[in-house]
């Protein structure tokens, strides 16, 4: 795992931190439900944000609200999701769980 970005090493970079370190592969979670999770709801574009700072965390499990893959990235997103077993179609997650 990648050291934090320097701009990202604020309580909510690291409370975003401590929530993407918690995923385990196959897990999905929407933006949004990271930033709930980490304490900071109506916070999703911070953990975008956080995301394309800090490319060490594993931003391949975290989609939109919709279960949409990340614009640009989803051919990658989507191999790796599934390598992980989770079922992708037409760049989304399809079947997701909420946490």
């Amino acid at each position: 795992m990648e050291p934090f970005n320097q701009n990202s090493s604020t309580a909510l970079g690291e409370a975003i931190a401590t929530v993407l370190i918690s995923l385990k592969s196959g897990d999905v979670v929407t933006y949004g439900e990271v930033a709930e999770e980490a304490g900071y709801p109506r916070c999703a574009r911070a953990v975008g944000n956080f995301l394309m700072r800090n490319p060490g965390f594993p931003w391949w499990r975290v989609v939109n609200a919709k279960g949409r893959l990340t614009p640009g990235h989803e051919a990658r997103q989507g191999r790796l999701l599934r390598e992980e077993g989770v079922n992708v179609e037409n760049g989304h997650v399809v079947g997701m769980n909420r946490r």
